[in-house]
């Protein structure tokens, strides 16, 4: 699919919240939210249910939107998601991050950085249910548990050369385990998750490190709430364990704490006015991102948006 006609489809909008029944028969919520991953979930973790508004023995799609914009940085996305037969979810998302703040880097080595320069990186992702419902275990204690992988493509553009210095690859795969938990009569949704990954601030930095930094693999969980405060308002917080492979490697280079990578986190409200479409708003606090780059090293905090259409 043209990037252009993705990005069309993509214009509709977010969340599938809300436990109203949709035609389909699927509770709007047990579609999830789309992740900046493009997978269903929370905006930063996925969750285990499987997108779109598709039950058993159907075929869902859903688009979606994103935008995220801290003190220093913004990240754009979009992507699209087939659910089939509330069983799988295949997803593609592209990310497109602002890194115009790293031209500074240039005095601190020739690293022949261009202004302006941008980010962008493409997700696929595939995630299985592979035991309980979210809906039908509601009143037990069994949640619904999926399987999931996101492989990552970034195309660093002219900072190919800082991912060269920092011995960090422009590939990588995800992989990890869902589980979430519907308390449908108290209007309550819980998930954790718990990632195998050496990914740099989700993939954007590239992966893994050079040494003295962290080149493996290591675990990390998330967790994700949500509460239901009326037909179709939802409020939630996530937080998502992020690991910290190139501190060390930038410590060796004379930089400190520069490349220091922190846990992710936020606080959102969503509103679905139809079955259909859906809209949240986010508070979010990604802790330093290259914090050599803005004053004093802050921590980049701000705001989330995102929009999305499902069927």
């Amino acid at each position: 699919m043209k990037k252009t006609t993705l990005l069309a489809s993509a214009m509709g909008l977010i969340l599938s919240s809300g436990w109203a029944q949709a035609e389909t028969n699927k509770l709007l919520l047990t579609g999830g939210v789309s992740t900046i991953a493009g997978s269903a979930g929370g905006g930063l973790t996925p969750w285990a249910v499987i997108g779109t508004n598709a039950t058993e023995g159907e075929i869902g799609f859903s688009s979606y939107a994103s935008r995220v914009k801290t003190q220093d940085y913004s990240l754009n996305g979009y992507g699209v998601a087939i659910g089939i037969h509330d069983r799988v979810e295949v997803s593609l998302a592209r990310q497109d991050f602002d890194a115009s703040p790293t031209v500074a880097l240039n005095g601190i080595a020739p690293f022949g950085i261009s202004s302006g320069e941008h980010i962008k990186m493409d997700v696929l992702g595939l995630k299985v249910k592979v035991a309980g419902d979210a809906v039908l275990n509601s009143d037990t204690w069994m949640p619904q548990i999926a399987v999931g992988l996101e492989h990552k493509n970034v195309n660093p553009g002219s900072l190919q050369s800082v991912f060269s210095f920092l011995g960090t690859k422009t590939s990588g795969t995800d992989v990890y385990v869902s589980a979430t938990k519907l308390f449908l009569d108290n209007g309550l949704l819980l998930n954790a998750t718990l990632r195998s990954t050496n990914a740099n601030q989700n993939g954007l930095l590239g992966f893994g490190s050079a040494s003295p930094g962290k080149n493996s693999r290591s675990l990390q969980p998330e967790f994700s709430a949500a509460y239901l405060l009326s037909k179709n308002v939802a409020v939630g917080a996530e937080y998502r364990f992020k690991p910290n492979n190139l501190q060390a490697v930038g410590a060796a280079a004379g930089l400190g704490k520069a490349l220091a990578e922190d846990d992710w986190k936020d606080i959102f409200i969503a509103w679905a006015p139809t079955k259909n479409v859906s809209l949240t708003a986010a508070y979010v606090d990604l802790g330093r991102i290259v914090s050599a780059l803005n004053p004093g090293g802050r921590k980049q905090t701000g705001y989330y948006l995102s929009a999305q259409l499902a069927y």
